[in-house]
């Protein structure tokens, strides 16, 4: 008998659901950043509360602290599937992607190339594209413009003996389709790439097994994955260590501080252990282990988002972006409407429906799709512990403001 994610159990583990100022309103706008689930808050808490000081210090609340944090390092990337110090935390994705691209910098040479997509969220695109200015050579696998998704085909003309990396989406901010991420990597490996990926609008739902995938570099926000506002990064020991280093000279020889120049938000870290009892405790509640809960949060949301794409299928006038079967994408759905989106999800708080309207910055990608940016999308996007009810009223609203 199949096990069902209960949102009853998971919604509890989200002290927003309890809070008065919030009751009434359906929170369509995980995409931006996601509610923090109270183990988290728990350990952020209690750490600004005993253990607000130095950490690895010989004192005890210092001692602490600093093994807070390496809980938080070694369960984190026990969870995803990579060696703990092939893991590192820095202030955001964006500030990540950009530490990452100075270390490409020094590491490549002119005439060498990187490929990039039009598909990405800027923080994934514009770090690599401005190394056109050191001489890189930037090539873009563009998507099909009807649908939104990128072939692998199109990429393998793009791979030569002078690539040496390949930046590309787990999946779109606003396509939401999946990229085939172990196949992308190994036509990259084929050719002597190694592959960049953004996973941040892919790993609220459900934290990937990244050593499955191949990847070499995989990146991802914590606030988006119930955690504090913490930019995740894991880095293969093969090609951290052939990196110039990024930090201070003499944390050079320590992977996970190799690519942080900034000292980490000590307290911020240690609460994305918080993450992981997340996890463990909804693989606990339906008896399963943690690496299966993803396949139950993605059975959920996939179970809870066809109803979404069929009523958006069925309107005139209207643009889905993206696939419209939910088993190839995320719960992330963004909505042509051919005029202004951002008065569209003001017009939805109206009726207590949580939405943005904007380009996400996703603009190199609604260009690519035939979308005035200025204009921008109506998106809303869920996750594991959002109802058919709040779901139902979010198409209910929808048909009264569109």
């Amino acid at each position: 008998m199949q096990v069902m994610l209960d949102p009853d159990f998971a919604r509890a583990q989200f002290p927003a659901f309890a809070e008065p100022s919030l009751d009434g309103w359906a929170f369509f706008e995980n995409a931006g950043g996601s509610y923090a689930c109270r183990q988290v808050i728990d350990r952020l808490t209690r750490f600004y509360r005993e253990r607000k000081m130095q950490p690895y210090g010989a004192a005890a609340p210092s001692a602490a602290g600093g093994a807070e944090m390496d809980e938080a390092r070694e369960r984190l990337s026990a969870l995803l599937g990579v060696a703990c110090d092939e893991l590192s935390f820095g202030p955001s994705t964006t500030q990540n992607a950009y530490v990452l691209a100075q270390a490409f910098r020094r590491f490549l040479s002119p005439g060498e190339a990187i490929v990039v997509t039009d598909q990405d969220h800027e923080a994934n695109s514009g770090p690599w594209r401005r190394l056109a200015e050191a001489g890189i050579e930037i090539r873009e696998w563009k998507m099909n413009p009807a649908t939104g998704q990128l072939d692998p085909d199109d990429l393998a003309p793009l791979l030569d003996d002078t690539v040496r990396l390949v930046c590309f989406p787990h999946c779109s901010n606003v396509v939401g389709a999946t990229n085939p991420v172990a196949e992308i990597t190994a036509l990259a490996h084929a050719a002597g790439a190694f592959t960049c990926v953004d996973g941040v609008s892919h790993a609220p739902h459900g934290f990937p097994d990244i050593g499955a995938l191949g990847c070499d570099i995989y990146l991802f926000s914590a606030y988006k994955t119930y955690g504090p506002h913490q930019g995740i990064m894991t880095i293969r020991r093969a090609l951290a260590e052939v990196l110039p280093n990024e930090a201070h000279f003499f944390n050079g020889d320590t992977l996970y501080k190799k690519f942080t120049p900034a000292g980490p938000d000590h307290a911020q870290v240690a609460a994305c252990a918080g993450m992981v009892d997340y996890v463990e405790a909804l693989g606990a509640h339906h008896a399963c282990a943690a690496k299966d809960v993803a396949g139950l949060m993605h059975d959920r949301e996939t179970m809870l988002l066809q109803p979404l794409l069929d009523w958006a299928a069925s309107r005139n006038g209207l643009r889905l972006l993206g696939p419209r079967e939910a088993e190839r994408r995320a719960p992330t759905v963004a909505l042509d409407l051919g005029r202004p989106a951002a008065p569209v999800a003001a017009a939805l708080a109206e009726h207590g429906i949580i939405a943005g309207g904007g380009d996400f910055y996703a603009v190199r990608a609604l260009r690519a799709l035939g979308v005035d940016p200025d204009q921008g999308v109506l998106r809303l996007s869920f996750v594991h512990y959002t109802t058919e009810e709040e779901v139902a009223r979010a198409i209910e609203a929808l048909e009264r403001v569109i």
